[in-house]
């Protein structure tokens, strides 16, 4: 999954310095996206001829949970940002640190999926529960998926950093996974608001 996601990520020139661009990881994120897209409209249209359904299952959510996982993954992506930064300008011990800072502040948007859907589980609702819960499932947990690749992805960058020059062919890596972190971060921006805000309160 790791080679999959970083993909086509540039490799040194002759002065040892990355190039800027990364065609494979962009084409595959823009194909992601689009996936999500479809979901998201199915949702969107399922949800238009049962609005009550819908609308008393969101209810159920947690929105305070949701809102942290909300600001958890963008912090997390903040510091993918200072990585990249650091990386660029060839600070190692820098670039470490903030993919580490990354990894540990995402690593609670984990713990808080665990308990949201061990909640959910113990009180008896599945995906065959009703149509909505069925999309919340879903989306929840192909994201999910995703979120766990780009942990995997920033443990690995971690580990490389500290072996190879950051700003050597190593940098079109580290952007390219930034680039992953960060659709993982839109994705669940556009989720938390269609599961966790949509119809009144």
């Amino acid at each position: 999954m790791t080679e999959l996601v970083l993909k086509g990520a540039p490799v040194a020139g002759a002065s040892g310095k990355a190039g800027a661009s990364a065609p494979g990881i962009l084409t595959f994120i823009i194909a992601d996206v689009a996936v999500f897209g479809v979901l998201f409209l199915a949702f969107m249209l399922e949800r238009s001829g049962q609005l009550a359904l819908f609308d008393s299952s969101s209810s159920a959510l947690d929105v305070q949970l949701g809102l942290l996982n909300t600001l958890i993954l963008m912090t997390s992506g903040l510091f993918v940002v200072l990585a990249v930064h650091a990386a660029r300008q060839g600070q190692s011990v820098a670039t470490r640190r903030w993919l580490l800072a990354s990894f540990v502040v995402g690593a609670g948007f984990g713990i808080n999926k665990a308990i949201e859907y061990s909640d959910k589980l113990t009180h008896g609702i599945t995906m065959l529960s009703n149509d909505f819960f069925m999309f919340y499932y879903v989306l929840t947990g192909v994201h999910f998926v995703h979120f766990v690749a780009g942990m995997i992805v920033l443990a690995v960058l971690w580990f490389r950093a500290g072996r190879e020059e950051v700003n050597g062919p190593l940098f079109g890596w580290i952007e390219s996974g930034g680039l992953y972190w960060h659709m993982v971060d839109l994705l669940w921006i556009v989720i938390f608001p269609m599961l966790y805000l949509l119809g009144p309160r």
